[in-house]
Order: structure tokens, then sequence, then C-alpha cells
């Protein structure tokens, strides 16, 4: 098998954008998931909603959903992918004071949408974070990562497959 080509870069080494003109157009979709690790106390205010900035888990979803629809304004190289679905899950384990986070991103598109699913956990994570620090700043952000990928002319991928 052939070492992988860097397919943002061109033959001299410079950064340019893919040109996915003539991929066919399929169903695509990508799941990332992140973590926010935090004090179990901070977990069941977060839980009982009684933080300072409201209901965090309702603003970390809508954040996740939003971000990864600006995804291509955030990562250079992005295409703008034609999303038609975005779901963000946000699991808290009081006990444990862990927060997990998975975003699943859609659409039938000439390229993957595994980005869109990264933005969108990594975002929804750090408006965790950001709506927990009132009562506990070391909370930490931990673990942002593709989980699955279908689709594509690469095919699908899970997770534990190969890495």
């Amino acid at each position: 098998m052939s070492e992988p080509r860097l397919t943002h870069l061109d033959e001299a080494g410079h950064a340019r954008m893919v040109d996915v003109g003539d991929k066919d157009t399929t169903r695509r979709v990508a799941v990332a998931s992140a973590a926010l690790r935090l004090r179990p106390e901070t977990a069941r205010m977060l839980v009982e909603g009684r933080l300072p900035k409201g209901d965090a888990i309702a603003t970390a979803r809508i954040a996740g959903i939003m971000a990864a629809k600006r995804t291509p304004d955030l990562i250079p190289l992005c295409h703008v992918v034609s999303l038609s679905g975005v779901e963000v899950e946000v699991d808290v384990d009081v006990e444990a004071g862990r927060c997990s986070i998975t975003a699943t991103a859609t659409a039938a598109d000439r390229t993957g949408v595994e980005m869109e699913a990264l933005v969108a956990a990594s975002t929804t994570a750090l408006t965790l974070y950001d709506m927990t620090k009132a009562v506990e700043r070391g909370a930490v952000v931990e673990h942002v990562q593709l989980e699955s990928k279908t689709g594509g002319v690469r095919g699908d991928w899970h997770r534990g497959e190969d890495s």
C-alpha cells in the first residue's frame, strides 16, 4: 500500500483547498465525542439546573449545533457542507463528575462531515466549561475524538478498528 498523500498540500507543499467537484454526492455521517471532567458537586448542580448561568446543557447543545454549521469559518480549508442534521447528546455521570458529549453530523455531499462533528463536540464541551466556570474553574475538557465516519470514497471507519 502506498503512503497516504496529504491532500491539502499541492506539489510544492503549499496549502490548498481540495477540489471535490468530481466526487459523487453520497450520504455521510460522522460521530465525534468529547468529555468535561468536573467535581461531582458541580455535576450535580449542572444536572439540577442550579448553575448561575442557567440551563447549561440546553445552551451547550445549541452551541454545538450552531458551531457545526460554522465549521468552514473556523477551520481553514474546510468546505461548506450542506448539513442535513446535527445531533448533540450530553450525558452527565454525577458520581464520576463527567459529562460525556456525543455529536453526530449528517449530510449528502461530496466531502465528509468529520470536522463538523468534531467542532460540535468540542464546542459543546467548551460551552459546558463556560457555563460551569463560575462554580469550578478547574474543570477539564478532554478526549475530543472522532468515533466513526461512514460514506465517501475511503468508506467507513470506526474507532478501534485501526487505531
